[in-house]
Order: structure tokens, then sequence, then C-alpha cells
């Protein structure tokens, strides 16, 4: 198994005060402790990967910040130009210890895909705001 990396443009729901610079999809891959994705308030914030070719995928790892994170995701997948399908729901531990960003690492069943939304359905924050700092999909390239 090994990082995918997605291809650009990667789509998520919502930045915070609309600062991209400071919270921005972009921060979810950057490899850094220090910057994060953060979602504006609302119901339920998503992230949509699209993957430069077919793509196993095995595994998923999520660092969330405690206090932000989601108590279900829905995972979706789809080839080229279809519709996503459901795959499976994941159902990370929150550490409500505010300032504590915990990483969670799920298998899942292993999916041939070109496209991944993961939709963070509950969040732990009253606002429903999601902070990611990473975010990690493991597979392989087919």
């Amino acid at each position: 198994s090994l990082t995918l990396s997605p291809s650009r443009p990667r789509r998520v729901s919502s930045v915070l005060n609309r600062d991209v610079k400071q919270f921005g999809k972009k921060h979810m891959f950057d490899t850094s402790e220090e910057t994060c994705w953060n979602s504006d308030q609302g119901t339920s914030q998503w992230v949509t990967l699209d993957f430069p070719s077919t793509v196993k995928v095995s595994q998923l790892h999520i660092q969330f910040q405690g206090g932000f994170s989601s108590r279900l995701c829905t995972l979706e997948g789809c080839r080229a130009g279809e519709e996503l399908v459901k795959i499976s729901e994941l159902y990370p531990q929150d550490i409500n210890a505010m300032q504590i960003s915990f990483g969670t690492s799920f298998q899942v069943e292993e999916t041939v895909l070109d496209k991944l939304k993961i939709t963070f359905e509950d969040s732990t924050d009253f606002f429903g705001r999601i902070v990611v700092y990473h975010l990690g999909v493991l597979g392989e390239k087919l």
C-alpha cells in the first residue's frame, strides 16, 4: 500500500470565513502539523478527491482536531464519469480535549475508483465545523 495523491482540483464543502490561505483544503495534504482545513459551520461538511488515474483504496487516515471531528463519516466512490455510490460508514472516536489533534485509521473495503467523497455527517462541534490536519488515502494505483 502507498499513499495515493489526489489531483487538483480537490473540492471541499466550505472554508472558515472563506479564508483559504489560512484554512484551505491544501492544508490537509501538506504534511504540516501546524496547518489544517477548517470548515465553516453547517450540518454536513465534505471533501471530494479526484485521482489522476484509477486506484484501489484500502485504508483512510484522518487527523482531526479534538472537539471538531465527526462521529460519522460516509465514504462514497465511483469510476470516472459514473455516479457516486456508498462504500462504507466510519465512526471516528472523538477525543474531547479541545486542543489535541488525533489520528484515526480505517480499513476500507477495497474499492476501485477514480473519485472519493468523504462526508462528515455528525460534527462534535455545536456549529457543525470540522477541522482536519491530515487526510491520507492508502492503496494502490491500477
